[in-house]
C-alpha cells in the first residue's frame, strides 16, 4: 500500500560540509524502518509551509536507526531546513526508488565518477564495497568547482586509505588536477588498471552522458554503465509526473538507471515527441 503520510524524524547533528551544504544526522521518532534500505535509494523530507524534496542517504541507518544526508541549499525548502537546529523534527518518507545493483559488483573492478554533490548518492556504495573488503577494486574520480565546494570531507578522508581516490577542481588546482572529471577520465582509466568492469556516475546529466560515451568508446558495454538520474522529483512516488523519463519515473524505476535502458527510454521519448508533432500539423 502506498504510504503518503510522512513519519517523523529528529535532527541529531548538523555540520557544514562544503559551500552552501550541510551534513545532517537524523533519527526516527516513534517508528522503525520495516524494510531494508537499498544502497542508492532516497527519501523525501517534508517541512510544513515549505513543501517536500528528495535527498539521498549518505549512510544507512545504524542500530539506533540514525542515518546521514548531505543537503545543499538550493531553494525555499532547503533554506528553511538550514534554519533548523538539533532537536527539531520534520516529516520523512522512505526509502524510495531503486538504487545501485551492488550484488552485481562481486569480483569486479568498479570506477565511480562523481561531480559536486553527486558524490552523495554513491557514498553508501563506496562504504559497502570497503566493508566487504573490496576497497582495492574501487577507483573514485571526483570533481568539484573549487576546494570549498568539495563535499563529504570526513568520508573522503576515510576513503582515501581504502580506495583509489582522484580529485579534480575547476578552479584553484595545479595542472595535473585542473578541470572537469571528464577531462581526466581516460588518464585515470590508464593509470589505475585499465578499463573497469562497472562504471557508476552521478552528477549533472550532461557529465554523466559524457562519462558513459567515453567509457563505451573505450570498449565498455553500455549495460555496464550506471547513472543516477534525479530529475525534478516532487512527490517521490510516481504521482506528479515531474521526473518522467519517457514512460519511466526516476523516483520509481530510478534513480539508478543502466545506461542502455536510459538510452532506450530517451529514444522512445524522442520518437513520441516527433509523432505528436507530426500529428499536430496534419
Amino acid at each position: 500500500m502506498l504510504q503518503l503520510t510522512p513519519q517523523t524524524i529528529r535532527i541529531v547533528n548538523i555540520y557544514d560540509d562544503g559551500t552552501n551544504a550541510k551534513h545532517f544526522t537524523f533519527e526516527p521518532k516513534g517508528f522503525v524502518h520495516d524494510k531494508p534500505i537499498g544502497i542508492g535509494q532516497f527519501f523525501m523530507l517534508t517541512l510544513p509551509g515549505a513543501g517536500l524534496a528528495p535527498f539521498t542517504y549518505t549512510s544507512l541507518p545504524d542500530e539506533n536507526g540514525r542515518f546521514n544526508a548531505l543537503i545543499r541549499k538550493v531553494g525555499r525548502l532547503t533554506e528553511n531546513l538550514f534554519s533548523l537546529k538539533e532537536g527539531d523534527v520534520l516529516g520523512y518518507n522512505g526509502p524510495l526508488g531503486n538504487g545501485w545493483p551492488v550484488e552485481q559488483f562481486e569480483d569486479k573492478k568498479v570506477l565511480i565518477v562523481a561531480g559536486g554533490c553527486g558524490l552523495a548518492p554513491v557514498a553508501t556504495t563506496i562504504d559497502y564495497l570497503i566493508n566487504n573488503n573490496r576497497g582495492e577494486s574501487v577507483t573514485l574520480l571526483y570533481g568539484a568547482r573549487d576546494l570549498g565546494s568539495q563535499v563529504l570531507t570526513k568520508e573522503r578522508a576515510r576513503w582515501q586509505t581504502k580506495i583509489t581516490l582522484c580529485e579534480t577542481l575547476e578552479e584553484g588546482a595545479d595542472n595535473a588536477h585542473s578541470g572537469l572529471p571528464t577531462q581526466h577520465l581516460l588518464q585515470t582509466i590508464k593509470e589505475y588498471g585499465g578499463l573497469p568492469s562497472i562504471v557508476l556516475t552521478c552528477g549533472p546529466e550532461v557529465m554523466m552522458k559524457a562519462v558513459a560515451k567515453t567509457c563505451i568508446d573505450s570498449g565498455l558495454q553500455s549495460s555496464d554503465v550506471w547513472m543516477s538520474v534525479e530529475r525534478r522529483m516532487r512527490c517521490g512516488v510516481g504521482l506528479c509526473g515531474h521526473c518522467y523519463v519517457a514512460n519511466s519515473y526516476a523516483c520509481k524505476q530510478g534513480p539508478a538507471y543502466r545506461y542502455d535502458d536510459y538510452l532506450s527510454l530517451n529514444n522512445k521519448m524522442v520518437s513520441t515527441q516527433q509523432h505528436q508533432g507530426a500529428f499536430q500539423y496534419c
